[in-house]
């Protein structure tokens, strides 16, 4: 006979998200939720409590992305669960298997006017894997075992579930919660050999991987697939430092030519979306290998498209026996274009000038950051640059907001880094639109002990605008910040603090001084307003 666990619905609902490996919660207080905090509470569960619930559910998302297993917030009813949809679909579109377990008018008098009485579901269910309502307090142990389930299993993605506030409250059982089963799909065999045929007998082949690739750990199978075919790879979101920039095969600024010359070009793990030119390289074939049927490109037609579990796909494509090109040549002239891409980077990251460039910002932060930082990015001009020139030199350690763009992640993303590795490097990288935010929960890291290093490079405007509209029309509206303005201030008076920098040459000194503060920090350097990242639209 199965063993019983008894208790409110609070506690039935923590046992079953223990099972699956969830040590915290993220929230900001409500009454609906009262009996989730009280079984964490009785046992020693640790609650992170923030100010704006969108910082919960992107705290909750740091960690399923950094640790590779379930985050959760804990959002009251009404405003609370509403205010973290932005956070959710974040998640959705990031892939990270966060749940959200959500606070609910009562049932029993449901279209009375209860306090913040609103059914979540139907506007929370488009950007989640699963989405519900529970109805009955023996089913909440049950309902959140199938709900971080489907979050697992790939595609992963968000799931919610809402808890009248009668049912969470009152005392129900279930069965003690097992170990998670979390089904594994299985690639076509043919479309698997097909996808390595085309790799290894291709004679300019590109691999192109992206946050899948980390998500479903599949690493080490990406490193031995490319070194057995010795194909070139490059990388976005968190399939950065999959290889170290110091890899043969790992490459950055030489995309390119390589893309414009390449005649295979295998996506893994990443859609063929905007950040990819939507999958439209030149003349070159397009493998796609996407961890389940649902990612599939529906609008380009690829060579083939191997759908399934990434690691054994990678793994089989790395034991290809076929027939190989030598790809020897093509490797040279890639190197020999990302020496001198990286040549260029050099002279731009130890730019002096009066007005601070982005590039001399993370010049001075790559002499800091050590190998195992996790850096976020929290912005969009000033984020660009991040891409460009931090190289993370392992996987699993660089956060960004994902292709939905949603700005605000950073210091949720800060405090769910934080709390996954108490001991690293944790920077968040924001410009000052990015700032406006987020920047309150400052506060939630200095009284909970998290600290950080914040760098804001501060130009005054909303960079990614201003300078398109003026491109577009000769004028822009809509588009300038107040100049100068001293967000380390704002840090400081939270409990935190912080400096501003105005010469490229006190950058260095600053950046030392908020590593070793041990208190959240904010290195406010102020940049050059008509200096922006370079590139096309990607409205369309």
């Amino acid at each position: 006979m199965a063993e019983v666990i008894e208790g409110h619905g609070g506690e039935l609902a923590l046992a079953a998200a223990r099972a699956f490996g969830v040590n915290e919660m993220f929230t900001l207080s409500g009454g609906h939720v009262f009996p989730l905090y009280d079984a964490a509470h009785k046992t020693g569960f640790p609650i992170y409590d923030v100010r704006h619930e969108q910082t919960a559910v992107f705290a909750a998302e740091a960690v399923a992305k950094l640790q590779r297993r379930p985050g959760l917030a804990v959002l009251t009813a009404g405003p609370g669960v509403t205010n973290g949809i932005s956070a959710l679909t974040s998640a959705f579109f990031n892939a990270s298997p966060v749940l959200v377990l959500g606070g609910r008018a009562p049932a029993f008098r449901w279209g009375s006017g209860s306090l913040q009485e609103f059914d979540h579901v139907p506007l929370i269910a488009p950007v989640t894997k699963y989405a519900g309502t529970v109805g009955d307090t023996d089913a909440i142990a049950g309902e959140v075992r199938a709900a971080l389930t489907e979050a697992l299993t790939a595609h992963r993605g968000p799931a919610f579930l809402d808890i009248p506030l009668e049912v969470v409250f009152s005392t129900g059982e279930a069965a003690t919660p097992g170990a998670p089963a979390v089904p594994v799909i299985e690639a076509d065999p043919e479309d698997v050999s097909k996808a390595a045929a085309l790799l290894a007998s291709a004679q300019r082949p590109v691999i192109i991987a992206g946050s899948d690739v980390w998500g479903g750990d599949a690493i080490v199978e990406l490193r031995a697939a490319a070194e057995a075919l010795q194909v070139p790879v490059f990388t976005n979101g968190m399939g950065r430092g999959a290889l170290p920039p110091t890899h043969p095969l790992a490459f950055a600024k030489a995309r390119r030519p390589a893309l414009n010359e390449a005649d295979v070009v295998c996506v893994i793990g990443t859609p063929l979306d905007f950040r990819l030119g939507f999958g439209e390289f030149a003349a070159a074939q397009v493998v796609h290998i996407v961890d389940a049927p649902s990612q599939r490109a529906t609008h380009v037609e690829p060579a083939v498209s191997p759908a399934g579990d990434l690691r054994r796909i990678l793994a089989a494509i790395a034991d290809h026996t076929g027939d190989r090109a030598d790809h020897t040549e093509w490797i040279s002239g890639l190197r020999s274009a990302e020496d001198a891409g990286k040549a260029r980077d050099a002279e731009a990251m130890a730019a002096e000038t009066d007005l601070i460039k982005p590039a001399r910002i993370y010049g001075e932060l790559r002499k800091v950051l050590a190998p195992d930082a996790v850096t976020i990015g929290d912005g969009g001009d000033f984020v660009s640059y991040a891409g460009r020139f931090l190289e993370p030199s392992q996987p699993g350690t660089w956060l960004d907001p994902g292709p939905y763009g949603c700005l605000g992640t950073g210091m949720g993303y800060a405090m769910g880094a934080r709390v996954t590795y108490p001991d690293r490097q944790i920077c968040v990288l924001m410009g000052d639109g990015a700032a406006g935010f987020s920047l309150m929960d400052a506060e939630s890291l200095v009284r909970q002990g998290l600290p950080v290093v914040m760098v804001v490079g501060n130009n005054g405007i909303w960079g990614l605008e201003k300078h398109p509209m003026q491109a577009m029309y000769g004028y822009d509206v809509a588009a300038d910040l107040q100049p100068g303005l001293h967000y380390d201030d704002v840090v400081t008076a939270l409990g935190g603090a912080g400096e501003t920098v105005e010469k490229a040459s006190e950058i260095g000194p600053a950046l030392e001084r908020a590593f070793a503060a041990g208190v959240p920090y904010l290195v406010n350097v102020l940049t050059d307003p008509g200096d922006a990242y370079p590139r096309s639209s990607n409205l369309a």
